[in-house]
C-alpha cells in the first residue's frame, strides 16, 4: 500500500539576542518582552533558557510564502516591542563578546531542572540557532528521509554559519555555536535507524533507564520531533538576515521534497556513516562555505561551494513545485558573498572592534523589514 504523500508543511523557529544598544552586551530581559508580546504574538513568542533570548515561532506554514509572511511579523513586532524598551534584536549564533556568567537563566521550572541536571553545560548554553520543521506524516517515512537528510546536514551548517566569536574572542571556527552546543548529550548527526519502531525502541530504553524522561531530550541535528508529525532540522546557527533564514528553510524542505521523489521512483539516496558524515560536519563547523567537504559519493575532496552549487542542481526540479524558486535562488547570493560568520569577521579584519561587529549584526538583522 504507498503512503499518502507528505504535506512538506514548514514550521521555522528563530532565536533572538536581546541586546542594549548602547554598551551591546547582551541584556537578560526577555520576561518584561515576552510579557509584552504575547497579547499580540500569542504562542508565537516563547522564552529560551537564558534570560537575554526570545524565541518566535511560526504557526504551521503550507509553503515558503506563508512562512516568509509570518516570519516578517514575528521579527518586525519584535524589534518593535524591544525598541520601546530600549532595547534591540541581534540575529546570530552567538554574540561576539558577552560572557555566558553574566547571564541568568530564565525562571521556569524545566529550565531549573535542566540545570541541576546539566550544570554548566547548560548554563553556558549563550547560544542561538534556528529550527526548521518538515511535514512529513507518516512516521516510517519520516525516519527514512531522515537517514538520508543526514548527509546534506553539514551543507546546510556551512550556510548557516553565524558564530565565529566567542566572549571576545575570535575563535577560528565559522560555528562556535556547534562547539558549545556539542558539550550536551544526545547532539550531532544521529545514528540511522530502520524504521520508526527502531527509533521508538530506542527513545523508551532512555526512558525507561531514566536518561530521558521524553523525546525532547533528545537534541539532534535533525530528529522525528516527539509530538508534531515532522522532521525537524536544528542543525543551523542563527542566520543574521530573514532571506537567509527564508533560504535555509526553502533549501531544508526541497531536500525532503526531492528524497522524496527519488523513493517514490525506487531511486535510494545511498545512506553514508554518521562518522563520515561527522568529518564534512567538522568542516562546517571550521571553515563555513570557505573550506573543502567530502564528496563522499565519489570520495574526493571539493570546494564546500562546488558540492553546494551540485546540491542546488539536485533540488531544482521540485523548487517551483514547491513555489520556493525566489528563496532557493538567495542561496547564490550566500555562495558568492559569504554568511553572516564571513561578514562578522570581515568587520573585526577590518575595525578590531567588537560593538563594531554587533552593530553590523543589529542592521542585518532588520535588513527587508
Amino acid at each position: 500500500m504507498r503512503r499518502p504523500t507528505p504535506s512538506f508543511t514548514l514550521g521555522i523557529e528563530e532565536e533572538f539576542q536581546l541586546v542594549d544598544p548602547t554598551t551591546r552586551e547582551l541584556s537578560p530581559r526577555n520576561a518584561e518582552i515576552i510579557a509584552v508580546g504575547a497579547p499580540i504574538l500569542g504562542d508565537n513568542i516563547k522564552p529560551e533558557m537564558l534570560m537575554s533570548c526570545v524565541e518566535t515561532v511560526t504557526p504551521i506554514c503550507k509553503n515558503i510564502k506563508e512562512a516568509r509572511e509570518h516570519l516578517t511579523r514575528n521579527r518586525y513586532t519584535l524589534s518593535e516591542l524591544a525598541f520601546k524598551h530600549g532595547l534591540a534584536i541581534g540575529a546570530a549564533g552567538t554574540h561576539p563578546f558577552t560572557s555566558w556568567q553574566t547571564q541568568p537563566i530564565t525562571h521556569h521550572e524545566r529550565y531549573h531542572i535542566l540545570e541541576e541536571e546539566l550544570q554548566d553545560v547548560i548554563r553556558e548554553i549563550l547560544i542561538f540557532g534556528m529550527h526548521v520543521h518538515v511535514g512529513i506524516e507518516d512516521p516510517d517515512l519520516a525516519v527514512q528521509i531522515m537517514n538520508e537528510l543526514r548527509y546534506f546536514l553539514p551543507h546546510i551548517l556551512a550556510l548557516s554559519t553565524s558564530s565565529p566569536f566567542w566572549m571576545g574572542r575570535n575563535t577560528g571556527l565559522k560555528s562556535f555555536r556547534s562547539v558549545v552546543f556539542g558539550r550536551f548529550p544526545r547532539t550531532g548527526i544521529p545514528e540511522e535507524f530502520e524504521s520508526f519502531a527502531a527509533f521508538d525502541s530506542y527513545v523508551q530504553t532512555l526512558v525507561d533507564t531514566h536518561c530521558i524522561d521524553d523525546g525532547k531530550k533528545i537534541w539532534w541535528d535533525v530528529r522525528p520531533h516527539p509530538q508534531f508529525t515532522t522532521i525537524e532540522v536544528r542543525i543551523c546557527d542563527m542566520p543574521t538576515r530573514m532571506e537567509e533564514t527564508l533560504a535555509l528553510a526553502a533549501l531544508i524542505q526541497a531536500v525532503c521534497a526531492k528524497l522524496y521523489k527519488l523513493r517514490v521512483q525506487n531511486i535510494g539516496w545511498r545512506r553514508y556513516s554518521r562518522a563520515l558524515i561527522m568529518e564534512n560536519k567538522w568542516r562546517a563547523v571550521r571553515y563555513g562555505i570557505e573550506g573543502n567537504m567530502i564528496d563522499l559519493g565519489k570520495q574526493e575532496e571539493v570546494s564546500a561551494k562546488n558540492l553546494l552549487n551540485e546540491l542546488l542542481e539536485f533540488v531544482d526540479e521540485v523548487v517551483d513545485e514547491l513555489g520556493s524558486r525566489k528563496e532557493i535562488e538567495y542561496i547564490r547570493t550566500l555562495i558568492k558573498g559569504g554568511t553572516s560568520a564571513d561578514r562578522q569577521l570581515a568587520t573585526f579584519h577590518q575595525t578590531g572592534d567588537f560593538k563594531k561587529v554587533v552593530d553590523g549584526i543589529l542592521l542585518e538583522t532588520m535588513e527587508g523589514l
